[in-house]
């Protein structure tokens, strides 16, 4: 409310709902009146003439007012309470007028549904009505073309008179038809719309029940268009090539091949099948049904999702030169580290802008006559096999790393038998040269013991003497790697999608998963979209070696990658694909197929499933293991008898033979050749015995050189097929048949020779012809089931699933052993 020259108002939302009505005493407001559509509202004004009656309440009498009530409280009581009866008047007439918003804009909406409606009944009508007046004149034309192609009458005898009212009365019959017809069709059309759901039947509730979806109402109009037009015509059989996997449920059968699910249903019944839409039925049925209907079948599997990652084999003309890559390995107080820091403080910018060996373990060495040298120092002796296992040889030349002052020590060995079951070159470094006790003689001596023979000593591997804390010999050791990577010749195509590895991969806090790839083939750029083992994703970032940004990354170069769904393993793949789809496929295949392969209990490398694999696997001629022993006698002593098991089908080949206790890299190079570990007077420590559990990887513990001997020459004739001997325990003459009911046919039998079993095998006789195989249903003595019936007795026996036996006829009872080939 306001006050203006001594007049009050009430404004309400909008004059629509109804009208304000002021009544004035002597210049001030006595009431105020609202008039609505629905009631009449009266408002007393404070400060008007006050209210008598019985109604004027406590302000009129002060006698009747509450006590500790003044005149100026309760004008403002009297004030807010008018006030909320405005409000509240206000907020009525709101609703009022915005209802009738609504009613009208519903009216309008049906108004103009409905003229649309009316409009497409219209040009429905002018089609059906042209199409009619179409068909008329081509029924009239070909009743003008028969008239006048009637044969002339014969000579001699008299012309009938023309019957001009013949196409007149063809005409009124077919517009007789015509209109019957329209009518059918009217009345088809009205009940047809009758069941559409439109709009305006929608707003207004509708009769309720089941309505005709729009798919169902457009097909059943171009029906009745097309019979309007020319009669029906049948659809031509669309022919499509149909994805068959080696499993498939019935509905997604018929999915695929746009066919009803129930006819489907009914072909796999008539091929004998009692099966429902939702049963899986094998790919050799569903090929059958797929040619029954007429398609294509198009045989695919799970693994055919790889199939865009295939290798490529690029053109020599596509082949350019690209840096070595080259991992340097060995015992861990040989000076590894320093020899790497002492490269790299010596031909890399000094700074430590990102860290190289601490950012992304992987960095670039440009020796003086140019050669570009990638170097990787974080793979250890495990990290190195795990890319082994993981197919990911991105390693070109392993450097190994021996103490001139402690020779060759037993990770030494190790990392010696690594590079041999990676089949490649290596390089022998022999540190700490400058120290008085050093003697490089006797680390080339040393080596020779492992089958690793230095140019020294006339063999083929290149040694060089090199001191890292001196610098010397540094300059050599990079020319060497140069001259054995120009042997190598390596060459790759970088105008292609890239191929990688990943070095090592990490979950940063800020970057979220971040993977360090080596390139080893093609250019990955920014926005490529890839997959690396279980995880996929889109090339976010590329960060070099030196901690910058760069747009792509060619052959043998090694960068970070941002913008994986997950971090991978050290070890994974990467392959750039075309489509975000794909990678993402892809992923999800490997993803399901580690969890079989996990959840599957076979997973272990065990002896016993060492030998059921090789026996379905005809290719397997070789059993590996691994051996260590308590002393370096008893090991040769091993080798030397693993040499002599074996024939011309199968062998033992040992892996790696070492001395002293199983360590956690005996365990990842078995894991990696799925062979066992024989330990010899040794144990495996607690950190080998967890990842042996982890990873399934058997240890077996001998003290006894003969028991080992035994075990595996064991497992090595369980490479070969056991032979299968039969046993004849005895022959029964059948004297009579009888039916017996709920049995079937029992031959009274007279047991001839020998025993006949009730567990044994038995073969029907019939005039020295066998006639069936099997096993007994029962043996029977008098009226008691035995196990047994010896010979000169009596007894009954019935075949399992066969009862064609005669009179006459032999029984023949035998049992069947397996006899295990050994090897000599």
């Amino acid at each position: 409310m306001s006050d203006n020259d001594g007049r009050k108002t009430l404004g309400l939302g909008g004059s629509r709902p109804g009208n304000v009505k002021q009544s004035f005493s002597h210049g001030r407001t006595k009431n105020v009146v609202v008039e609505t559509k629905r009631k009449r509202v009266v408002v007393p004004k404070p400060g008007g003439q006050k209210p008598s009656g019985p109604g004027a309440g406590p302000v009129g009498d002060p006698s009747k007012r509450p006590a500790g009530i003044t005149d100026s409280e309760m004008d403002r009581r009297l004030k807010a309470v008018q006030a909320a009866k405005s409000r509240e008047v206000e907020e009525a007439a709101a609703r009022e007028a915005e209802e009738i918003a609504r009613a009208e804009d519903r009216e309008r909406r049906r108004a103009e549904i409905d003229a649309k409606e009316a409009e497409d009944r219209e040009r429905e009508e002018s089609l059906k009505a042209k199409a009619e007046e179409e068909e008329r004149a081509k029924r009239e034309a070909e009743a003008d073309a028969q008239a006048a192609a009637a044969p002339a009458p014969e000579p001699g005898q008299p012309r009938a008179a023309p019957n001009k009212a013949l196409p007149a009365a063809t005409v009124r019959k077919t517009e007789r038809d015509r209109e019957e017809t329209n009518k059918k069709n009217r009345q088809e059309d009205d009940s047809r719309r009758s069941g559409k759901l439109t709009v305006n039947q929608a707003l207004r509730g509708g009769e309720g029940g089941r309505q005709r979806s729009m798919a169902q109402m457009k097909r059943k109009q171009d029906r009745a268009r097309a019979k309007a037009m020319g009669g029906n015509v049948e659809r031509e059989k669309i022919v499509r090539d149909v994805q068959l996997p080696p499993a498939i449920m019935v509905s997604e059968l018929a999915a695929r091949m746009a066919e009803k699910t129930g006819a489907v249903v009914k072909a796999l019944m008539n091929s004998g099948l009692m099966v429902t839409q939702n049963e899986t039925i094998d790919a050799d049925t569903a090929e059958l049904i797929i040619e029954e209907f007429g398609h294509k079948v198009v045989r695919v599997s799970d693994a055919d999702v790889e199939d865009v990652i295939k290798l490529e084999i690029d053109a020599e003309s596509d082949l350019v030169g690209r840096p070595p890559v080259i991992t340097i390995m060995g015992h861990v107080d040989h000076g590894k580290t320093s020899l790497l820091d002492a490269i790299r403080h010596a031909k890399v910018v000094a700074g430590e802008a990102g860290g190289i060996t601490q950012h992304i373990g992987a960095y670039q060495v440009t020796t003086d006559s140019g050669q570009v040298l990638s170097f990787l120092d974080t793979p250890g002796h495990a990290a190195f096999t795990s890319m082994r296992s993981r197919g990911a040889q991105v390693t070109d030349i392993v450097v190994l790393v021996v103490a001139a002052d402690d020779a060759v020590m037993p990770q030494t060995i190790e990392a010696i038998a690594h590079a041999k079951a990676a089949k490649v070159p290596m390089i022998v470094a022999i540190n700490k040269i400058d120290k008085p006790s050093a003697d490089p003689d006797r680390v080339r001596a040393a080596l020779l013991q492992h089958e690793v023979i230095v140019e020294k000593m006339s063999g083929d591997v290149q040694d060089v003497e090199v001191s890292a804390v001196t610098g010397q010999g540094l300059d050599s050791l990079l020319e060497a790697i140069a001259l054995q990577a120009e042997i190598l010749e390596l060459k790759a195509n970088p105008n292609r999608a890239a191929v990688g590895a990943v070095i090592e991969a990490q979950l940063d806090v800020g970057r979220g998963p971040v993977a360090t790839v080596l390139i080893q083939n093609g250019t990955l750029r920014t926005g490529d979209i890839f997959v690396v083992g279980e995880q996929w994703g889109k090339v976010r970032a590329l960060i070099d070696d030196q901690g910058n940004r760069v747009k792509e990354a060619g052959p043998s170069v090694p960068v970070e990658v941002l913008g994986l769904n997950g971090t991978p393993e050290a070890g994974d793949v990467l392959n750039v694909t075309e489509t975000e789809a794909q990678a993402r496929e892809i992923a999800e295949y490997r993803a399901n197929a580690a969890k079989d392969k996990r959840a599957a209990a076979g997973a272990a490398t065990t002896l016993e499933q060492l030998m059921a694999n090789a026996k379905a696997d005809e290719s397997v001629s070789e059993l590996p293991i691994l051996v260590k022993a308590d002393v370096q006698g008893s090991a040769e002593a091993i080798v030397q008898a693993m040499a002599k098991i074996g024939n011309d089908e199968v062998r033992v080949r040992v892996l790696h033979s070492g001395v002293g206790a199983i360590t956690e890299t005996d365990v990842g190079l078995a894991e990696a050749s799925g062979a066992p570990i024989m330990g010899f007077n040794v144990r495996a420590n607690a950190s080998a015995r967890n990842t042996a559990n982890q990873k399934g990887v058997e240890i077996r513990y001998y003290s006894v050189i003969y028991d080992l001997v035994d075990d595996v020459k064991a497992a090595a004739s369980g490479l070969l097929s056991n032979e299968i001997k039969e046993n004849f325990i005895g022959y029964a003459s059948i004297k009579e048949v009888f039916k017996v009911t709920g049995v079937g046919k029992v031959a009274g039998c007279l047991v001839t020779e020998g025993v006949a079993r009730r567990s044994a095998g038995v073969r029907l006789l019939r005039d020295n012809v066998v006639v069936h195989e099997g096993t007994l249903k029962t043996l029977k003595r008098f009226k008691d089931e035995v196990p047994e019936v010896q010979s000169g007795q009596e007894c009954g026996m019935a075949f399992e699933n066969y009862d064609d036996i005669r009179p006459g006829d032999v029984i023949e009872i035998f049992t069947r052993e397996e006899v295990t080939r050994t090897l000599a």
